[in-house]
C-alpha cells in the first residue's frame, strides 16, 4: 500500500475511520466495520471486498474496463470500495464525493461478469462513452466469491445471478427449500434457467449492513470458535448458527467458511441485529456427483458430533426450540419444488442418513424416550 495514501472510511456520509497508508484509525467505534476490531490493515480489509481475479470472467471484465494491470486493491478503490450489501466506502483525502455519488444505481457489465458474453460490444460502448467514470462504476469489482456471478437491478431490487451446473443448481435450490420448510431464516433463491439461479439481496440495498463472520473470527472455521463468538452476542445468535451448521451437516455442505455466513448490523447505530439468512449452498449434496453410497458418514457428521460432545449446544437449543423434524416425504416435496431432475431416492436416503446421525435427531429420540418413561408412570 502506498504509504502516502490518505482517506476516510465512510458509512454513508459519516466518517468512521481515517486511513494513512495501510493504517486505519477509528473515529466512530460504534459504526466501524467489525474487521477493524481485530486488525488495522486497510489493505487486508480491501481484499475482503475484492472480486476474485482468478475467475475467468473477472479477467474479461478487467480487459473491458482497461484495468488489466491493476491488482485487487486498485480494482476495489476504483469504485471507492463500495458494495451492494453495506454502506461502507472509501473517500479519498480532499474529495467532495457523497454516498449518493458512489452508491451503485446501475450495472453495465452484468453479462460480462456472469457469462463472459457481450465483451466486444460493451468494451466498444465503454471506449466511446463520454462518461466513462459513471459507466465503469460497476458493483462487479466488489462482487466476491469464486463462481461466475453478477448483480442485476430489477424493479428497484438488486439480485445476485449465479451460474451453476445442474447438480449445483439443484443443491442451492434444495437447501433453500428444506431450510424454509424447517422454519430457518434463508436467503431467497429461485431458478432462472437450466444453468442460472438468482437470489434477492437480503440487505435491501444496504438497508442493513452485512458483514461476514470472518470480520469477527478471521478464517478459523472451527464450529466452537464461531459458536463461542455468537454466544457472547446472545442465544438468538448462537441458536441461528446451530441451524446453519445442522443444515450443512445433513446436506453435506463442505464449503461453509467464515466468508459465506455473517451478521446484519443497523446502519445508524452499528448494533448487530441478527445473523444473516443462510445462503451459498451450491456445493452441498450431490453437487460434485453422486457418491457410491448414500449411507456413508461424512466429515461434517463427525465434526458436528464432536462439537456437541464438547459443548452440549444442541441439547441447550432443544430446551428453547421445537426441534426440526425431517421425513422422506418432506424431502421429496422439497426435491419436487426445485424443478431439477435428480435421483430422488438417492438424495432422500442421503439426507435421511445424515439427519439420523445428527445431534438434533439424538435429542428428538431422547425426548421421545422421556415421554415414554413418563407415560409408563
Amino acid at each position: 500500500m502506498d504509504l502516502s495514501y490518505r482517506a476516510q472510511i465512510m458509512s454513508k456520509d459519516v466518517a468512521v475511520a481515517t486511513v494513512a497508508g495501510n493504517a486505519v484509525t477509528p473515529v466512530r467505534e460504534d459504526l466501524l466495520p467489525l474487521f477493524f476490531k481485530r486488525s488495522s490493515s486497510f489493505e487486508d480489509w480491501l481484499r475482503t471486498r475484492a472480486i476474485d481475479i482468478h475467475r475467468t470472467n473477472s479477467r474479461l471484465l478487467k480487459k473491458a474496463l482497461r484495468l488489466a494491470e491493476r491488482d485487487e486493491t486498485e480494482l476495489v478503490l476504483s469504485v471507492y470500495a463500495a458494495t451492494i450489501t453495506d454502506t461502507y466506502w472509501v473517500k479519498p483525502e480532499g474529495s467532495s464525493l457523497a454516498y449518493s455519488d458512489v452508491k451503485f444505481t446501475e450495472n453495465y457489465f452484468d453479462d460480462v461478469a456472469l457469462t463472459g458474453g457481450g465483451v466486444s460490444e460493451i468494451a466498444l460502448l465503454y471506449r466511446n462513452s463520454e462518461d466513462k467514470a459513471s459507466m465503469a462504476h460497476t458493483p462487479e469489482l466488489t462482487n466476491t466469491g469464486s463462481f461466475e456471478k453478477c448483480w442485476r437491478l430489477i424493479g428497484g431490487e438488486w439480485w445476485m445471478y449465479k451460474r451453476a451446473d445442474r447438480l449445483a443448481l439443484f443443491s442451492e435450490l434444495f437447501v433453500y427449500e428444506l431450510g424454509t420448510a424447517l422454519g430457518f431464516p434463508m436467503a431467497y433463491y429461485e431458478r432462472v434457467d437450466g444453468s442460472t439461479i438468482r437470489s434477492r439481496d437480503f440487505t435491501g440495498g444496504a438497508g442493513v449492513n452485512f458483514e461476514p463472520v470472518a470480520s469477527i473470527v478471521g478464517d478459523d472455521d472451527d464450529y466452537g470458535v464461531s459458536y463461542a463468538a455468537f454466544r457472547k452476542l446472545g442465544t438468538e445468535f448462537s441458536d441461528a448458527y446451530l441451524e446453519i451448521i445442522f443444515l450443512d451437516a445433513v446436506c453435506e455442505n463442505v464449503d461453509r467458511h467464515t466468508n459465506n455466513y455473517g451478521v446484519l448490523r443497523d446502519v445508524v447505530s452499528g448494533k448487530i441485529l441478527s445473523l444473516a439468512p443462510n445462503y451459498d449452498n451450491n456445493l452441498a449434496l450431490v453437487s460434485r456427483g453422486y457418491p457410491n453410497r448414500a449411507d456413508r458418514a461424512g466429515l461434517l457428521q463427525v465434526l458436528l458430533t464432536e462439537f456437541e460432545q464438547e459443548t452440549g449446544a444442541f441439547a441447550d437449543y432443544a430446551s428453547r426450540h421445537r426441534l426440526p423434524v425431517i421425513t422422506p416425504e418432506l424431502l421429496q416435496a422439497c426435491i419436487e419444488k426445485t424443478g431439477v431432475p435428480v435421483q430422488t431416492k438417492f438424495v432422500t436416503d442421503f439426507v435421511m442418513y445424515r439427519y439420523r446421525q445428527s445431534p438434533v435427531y439424538a435429542q428428538i429420540q431422547k425426548q421421545k424416550n422421556r415421554r415414554k418413561e413418563m407415560d409408563a408412570r
